[in-house]
């Protein structure tokens, strides 16, 4: 089958932008199409610094293609995709595709090692990822990713110093971790600590990311609205173990993400040490901290089970020694954190699908977080 380029440009008239409610060819989006033999090669070009719907568009266009060239056509990683503009609004993360938080009710519960390793895990699944340890009390993901000694180096651009993040597994990092004595108590005031979140922010030469993930501090502060505010935050995923005492403080936080002053997506739920499974008896399990409190929650609310996550020596040894439980291939505590990322990357695209960006939170008065009701808000 001889293809050319006005054919594969006919087949992608049948893609339909779903926020512009016009075809890619119309909108001009397609570009720069290449065909050698059966192999067909383009780029698609978004107006904008990000858009939601890049994943989805892709995959649509792969099923144009062999809707009209058959199944033998070499398209599987042949489209590229770029921006041409940077929109005003997210100049401050300008390359930076989906923003999400990671946040639990109480501390205690594994966040952070939960954060450090997905971050990871989105590396290993060939995503451009990027972490903000944004615990400012208690910063512990650079011992968690082996970079207790890094310090960030600073550059200038466009005339403003600019913090270069720093690298491990993939993953670029900022924490304020970084720029303290490790053995020294923090005691800031609330403005303090913001400001210190909005540098991380602000100041980070992040480039291109496919995901930022901010490591936020246990419950609802002033932390959580200042990121908010500085950032439009695609999602945000709430961490618990099964325990009651737990659960409680997890209402808490959804309150927070979908009370109308706040409005950001709660992509879902991960339940942390749920089982304990000892190394002598790999077929049993032992709920320390009760049984399937986390999933019982997600119904009520109505939010998808993102994974559970047992009680493994193995995770603390990991953590304690900088090299995350997600880098071990073919191990099932590994394989946890993969299906982890898997399905965070499912439920965002889902998201950006299905709803609008969100958009940053313009705060104007004191804030109280109203009690969210399932089905009620």
């Amino acid at each position: 089958m001889n293809i050319t380029g006005s054919q594969v440009l006919e087949a992608l008239k049948e893609v339909k932008h779903p926020e512009k409610n016009a075809d890619l060819v119309s909108l001009n989006i397609v570009q720069d199409i290449v065909v050698e033999g059966n192999k067909i090669k383009f780029t698609l070009v978004f107006p904008g610094s990000t858009d939601p719907f890049v994943n989805s568009l892709k995959k649509a266009c792969v099923q144009a293609i062999r809707s009209k060239f058959g199944e033998s056509v070499d398209i599987d990683g042949n489209i590229d995709h770029r921006f041409a503009v940077v929109r005003k609004e997210r100049e401050i993360l300008p390359g930076v595709k989906n923003i999400v938080a990671i946040a639990s009710g109480k501390g205690g519960v594994g966040k952070s090692t939960i954060a450090a390793n997905m971050a990871v895990a989105l590396s290993r699944l060939g995503y451009k990822a990027g972490l903000i340890d944004a615990d400012i009390y208690g910063p512990s993901v650079p011992k968690m990713l082996k970079l207790e000694d890094a310090r960030p180096m600073v550059t200038k651009i466009n005339n403003k110093d600019m913090i270069i993040p720093v690298e491990n597994y993939g993953v670029k990092v900022l924490s304020i971790g970084f720029f303290i004595n490790p053995d020294d108590a923090l005691i800031w005031r609330g403005p303090m600590a913001t400001n210190a979140l909005k540098q991380l922010i602000d100041q980070g030469d992040w480039g291109e990311l496919d995901y930022l993930l901010i490591d936020l501090p246990p419950g609802t502060s002033d932390i959580h609205l200042t990121m908010v505010q500085e950032v439009p935050v695609t999602g945000a995923i709430i961490v618990s173990t099964p325990q009651d005492v737990a659960l409680a403080d997890v209402v808490k936080g959804i309150s927070m993400f979908k009370g109308d002053n706040i409005n950001v997506p709660v992509l879902g739920l991960v339940e942390n040490m749920a089982w304990f499974t000892p190394a002598e008896l790999p077929d049993n399990k032992y709920y320390i901290f009760g049984k399937g409190g986390c999933e019982k929650l997600a119904k009520e609310y109505n939010l998808p089970l993102l994974q559970q996550i047992p009680i493994v020596q193995s995770i603390r040894e990991a953590g304690d020694s900088g090299e995350p439980s997600a880098l071990v291939e073919n191990s099932p505590v590994g394989q946890s954190f993969i299906e982890l990322a898997k399905r965070t990357v499912d439920e965002v695209e889902k998201r950006n699908q299905q709803m609008e960006p969100t958009k940053r939170v313009e705060i104007k008065h004191e804030t109280t977080f109203k009690k969210y009701t399932p089905g009620k808000n």
